[in-house]
């Protein structure tokens, strides 16, 4: 079975004509499914409320709708945090006569430069993206499945007979039914009892996959949103973490040491304080040291969008890259 997952970024409730309604919460999965053919919508659901909301629909995808039918500061922040995930590839349904010149200044130089322009149609929508997870699932099979499994969790719950159940996505390699998961940031160990891929059950899952996992060895309790579930020993967690930023070009002026932003990586949206900021050359690619009350939970290499709530309109402050 393949999977691609797409963020949605448009009006409230597109998504419902795209697939089925799953869990919702600050995120809404929308579930298609066409013979081995799945895609997973997901909607920001109390976006533009709150920015965490659009960055884990965006963290989470493989690739981006965006439906612009206002040009406006809600469509700025998205391309901004877009830009800053590293969004590359998506799709842009342009409405109330926007056309492809009135947006071409505003994103060019940007990752959604070269996002596909497509009509609104929703059964065309549909079958090509069930088309796009067949050739997607396909290439990441022949180039992950040997590595080692990654899947931040982002809802957990007890299921009567069943026990302990985690949903989420494999962000990297694969995981397999039987294996034993580090449960990361804390010391405790779990066993997959068992895998789901809306809802048929299965021996394995690969980078793309969205996993309902069935665990053994842990309490609900004991788990939280943004926790990883993890085969892999090169991931770790830390309270204080330094990097390379580099900020988006509308920042006003140089961060300041003391200023509380918010960190997002996978299923995490940590407060942070700016312990740190060292300037050699450009100030808006400063090195940083960011101080947290919880660990950041990471893989080297890692891309951490940063943002700044109490920013008024801007709020999406740029990218770090762990090393």
């Amino acid at each position: 079975m393949s999977n691609l997952t797409v963020a949605v970024l448009a009006p409230p409730d597109y998504a419902k004509d795209l697939g089925k309604k799953g869990t919702t919460s600050d995120i809404t999965f929308y579930n298609l499914k066409k013979g081995d053919a799945t895609v997973t919508f997901i909607e920001p659901t109390r976006y533009p409320e709150k920015l965490s909301s659009l960055f884990y629909a965006v963290s989470l995808s493989d690739r981006v709708i965006l439906v612009v039918d206002e040009i406006n500061a809600t469509f700025g922040e998205c391309v901004l945090m877009l830009q800053c995930a590293g969004k590359s590839t998506g799709h842009l349904i342009l409405k109330n006569y926007i056309s492809p010149d009135q947006i071409a200044p505003l994103i060019r130089g940007t990752v959604l430069e070269h996002y596909e322009i497509l009509e609104e149609d929703m059964v065309g929508l549909r079958e090509k993206m069930l088309e796009i997870s067949v050739k997607h699932t396909a290439h990441q099979k022949a180039h992950e499945n040997m590595g080692k499994g990654i899947v931040p969790i982002d809802t957990h719950f007890n299921v009567k007979g069943v026990g302990v159940v985690v949903l989420g996505s494999v962000a990297q390699g694969s995981i397999k039914k039987h294996d034993t998961v580090k449960v990361l940031p804390t010391e405790k160990t779990a066993q997959i009892r068992s895998i789901q891929k809306h809802d048929d059950d299965a021996e394995s899952a690969v980078a793309g996959d969205r996993v309902g996992l069935s665990l053994k060895n842990i309490e609900s309790e004991d788990l939280d949103r943004g926790f990883v579930l993890t085969t892999d020993p090169g991931v770790q967690y830390a309270t204080s973490v330094t990097g390379k930023a580099q900020l988006v070009k509308y920042w006003p002026a140089p961060l300041k040491e003391g200023m509380v932003l918010y960190a997002g990586h996978w299923m995490q949206f940590l407060p942070t304080r700016l312990e740190k900021a060292v300037v050699e050359g450009d100030w808006r690619m400063p090195t940083l040291t960011l101080s947290l009350e919880k660990a950041m939970i990471y893989a080297p290499g890692a891309r951490i969008v940063l943002h700044y709530l109490e920013g008024g309109k801007l709020r999406v402050v740029g990218f770090l890259i762990l090393p």
